[in-house]
C-alpha cells in the first residue's frame, strides 16, 4: 500500500454507517468499521513519528505507533498482538473510547488537518482477530498468590486480566447474573454489540481468571470473608451504578424512569428482543430525556428504536456544553432525536398516576463553573409546558453504597466514593480500588487505566509478600493525606 502523500495526509478515511432510516428500526450496530482497504489507507497516513505524542494520550499506554505500523505493512496479526500487550478489551475500546479527546487529540496531524483514526484502526484489528478466532492468551508462571476482584466491568476485567498475565490466581465476584458491568447493562447493542463483550470476557477468562456471578459483596459475602478464603489482595471495581434524580414534584409518577433502569431492562434483560424475553418495559409516544451525556443519547436512541414517536433531549446548557461525544450527538440528530437546550424541568404533571407533561423553565448561560462549562441561570417568568408521557432521567450516577457501608475503616468521601492514592491503595491494607467507584462517572478507558496502575501495585505488593519482606501500608496519594480535609 503506497504511503499517503501531500494533502492526502490530512484527509481522514471516514467510517461508513448504516443510514438513519434503516438503523432506527433495529438494534444492529450503526458504525460498520473499516474494510481492509480502508484500514490500509488510513494507516498509510500515519507519520510514524520518532517521538509519538499519541501514546501518552492513551490511558492504557498502547504502543499506537507500532500497531498502526503493522497495519501499514498488512500484518494484522502483529497489530492485534501489539495492542493486546496493553489492552485486553480492544474491540470494546475501539467502539466506545473517546479517542477524539485523548490519543487522537494528541496526534501530530491534528495540528494541520484530521488526526489518524486511531480508534477505528484499533477496532479493525480487534474485529480482524475475532473473524479468525481469538489469539491464544498467554499468562505468566504461577506465583501462588490469590487476588479477588470485585466487579466485572471495565476496571475489574482489566485488573483481572493484567494480574492473571503476571501469574496470579484471580477470581472475579460479580453481583449480577451476567458479567460486563456497564458494558453489558449500560451501553446499547447498536453501539456495543454484546457478542463483542462476551468474546472479550472469554479472552480474560482464558487467562485463567475465574468468574463468580450473583455474589453481592457486602450482602452475600463480606470483605473479611474474602480474605478468610485465602485471597491476599482485593481490587474493588464496582463502578457507579446508583442513579441520581431530579428531586422535583411528580418524579414518582408512572412513566418516569432512571436511565439506569431503562437501559438495564433493554440491554441486560433484553427487553428489546420482544420474542423470547418477558421483560416488561413501557415506552411512551412522546419521550423526554433529561441530560445530555452519552447515557442520555443512548436512552433517547433506544426509546426511538422501541417505538417512541417523538424523543426530546432536555438540557440546561447549550449544545456546545453537552458532555456526550460529538459522534453520539450527531447520530442522535440524524435519527430524529430533538434537542431542547437551555431548559430545565421544574415539575412533572400527571393524570391518573401517569406522567403527561413537564413544566420547564428557560435558562441562560453565565460565567464558567468548576467544570469549565458556563453556568446555567434561570430566566424568571419563562416557564412553559412540554408534552411528555414518558420521562427518562439521565443526569448521572452515584456509587452503590452496599459494599462501602459494609466495610469498617474504608475511607470514602462525601459522595461515597472510595478514597485512594495514585496507585489505587485504599485505607485498608491489601485493598485497592479503581474506576468510577473512585472518580465518579468517567469513561471506560479511564477506568481501565486506573485498574492497570492498581494491578501493577498489587503485583509489587504480592511479590514482596511472597519473599517475606516486612510490609508497610503507606498510601502516598494526596487523596489519602489526613490533612487534606477528607
Amino acid at each position: 500500500m503506497a504511503e499517503g502523500k501531500g494533502s492526502d495526509r490530512f484527509k481522514r478515511t471516514p467510517m461508513r454507517k448504516r443510514p438513519p432510516h434503516e438503523r432506527v428500526r433495529d438494534f444492529h450496530e450503526v458504525a460498520l468499521g473499516f474494510t481492509e482497504e480502508e484500514a490500509l489507507a488510513e494507516a498509510a497516513r500515519c507519520l510514524q513519528c520518532p517521538n509519538p505524542t499519541c501514546i501518552p494520550g492513551c490511558p492504557v499506554e498502547i504502543d499506537i505507533k507500532s500497531f498502526i505500523g503493522f497495519i501499514r505493512m498488512g500484518d494484522f496479526d502483529a497489530a492485534i498482538r501489539k495492542i493486546k500487550e496493553k489492552n485486553n478489551l480492544p474491540g470494546i475500546c475501539g467502539r466506545v473510547c473517546p479517542q477524539e479527546v485523548q490519543c487522537e487529540e494528541a496526534c501530530v496531524l491534528n495540528r494541520r488537518g484530521a488526526p489518524i483514526a486511531i480508534g477505528a484502526l484499533e477496532r479493525f484489528a480487534a474485529d480482524y482477530e475475532r473473524s479468525k478466532g481469538l489469539i491464544k492468551a498467554e499468562r505468566g508462571e504461577s506465583t501462588g498468590m490469590r487476588v479477588a476482584v470485585i466487579g466485572s466491568g471495565p476496571a475489574g476485567l482489566t485488573a483481572a486480566g493484567d494480574l492473571a498475565r503476571l501469574g496470579h490466581e484471580v477470581t472475579i465476584f460479580e453481583a449480577l447474573h451476567a458479567p460486563g458491568g456497564v458494558l453489558t447493562y449500560g451501553i446499547p447493542e447498536f453501539r456495543l454489540p454484546k457478542s463483542i463483550v462476551r468474546d472479550e470476557i472469554e479472552y480474560v477468562k482464558s487467562l485463567g481468571v475465574k468468574l463468580m456471578t450473583n455474589v453481592i459483596v457486602g450482602r452475600t459475602i463480606t470483605l473479611d470473608e474474602i480474605f478468610d478464603m485465602g485471597f491476599q489482595a482485593v481490587f474493588i471495581g464496582t463502578g457507579a451504578g446508583s442513579p441520581k434524580f431530579l428531586y422535583i414534584p411528580g418524579e414518582n409518577l408512572n412513566g418516569v424512569y432512571s436511565a439506569n433502569e431503562f437501559l438495564t431492562r433493554c440491554n441486560l434483560m433484553k427487553a428489546y428482543l420482544f420474542n423470547g424475553y418477558d421483560t416488561p418495559i413501557y415506552v411512551g409516544r412522546r419521550v423526554a430525556v433529561i441530560g445530555a451525556g452519552n447515557v442520555a443519547m443512548d436512552a433517547a436512541r433506544t426509546a426511538l428504536r422501541l417505538g417512541a414517536e417523538e424523543v426530546t433531549i432536555v438540557y440546561r446548557r447549550s449544545e456546545a456544553e453537552m458532555p456526550a461525544r460529538v459522534e453520539e450527538i450527531r447520530n442522535a440528530e440524524e435519527e430524529g432525536v430533538r434537542f431542547q437546550t437551555l431548559t430545565v424541568p421544574v415539575r412533572l404533571l400527571g393524570e391518573d398516576g401517569w406522567v403527561k407533561r413537564m413544566e420547564c423553565m428557560r435558562m441562560r448561560l453565565g460565567e464558567p463553573d468548576e467544570t469549565g462549562r458556563r453556568r446555567p441561570i434561570p430566566v424568571e417568568g419563562s416557564n412553559f409546558l412540554l408534552e411528555a408521557d414518558m420521562v427518562i432521567v439521565a443526569i448521572g450516577q452515584n456509587p452503590n453504597p452496599t459494599l462501602t457501608r459494609s466495610v469498617e475503616g474504608l475511607a470514602v468521601d462525601r459522595e461515597g466514593l472510595i478514597i485512594t492514592d495514585e496507585n489505587g491503595r485504599t485505607s485498608i491494607p491489601g485493598v485497592w480500588a479503581g474506576g468510577d467507584i473512585v472518580t465518579g462517572e468517567a469513561t471506560v478507558i479511564s477506568a481501565m487505566g486506573a485498574a492497570k496502575r492498581a494491578a501493577m501495585d498489587i503485583h509489587r505488593y504480592l511479590m514482596e509478600k511472597r519473599k517475606g519482606i516486612a510490609l508497610s501500608w503507606i498510601p502516598h496519594g494526596s487523596r489519602l493525606n489526613p490533612d487534606s480535609g477528607e
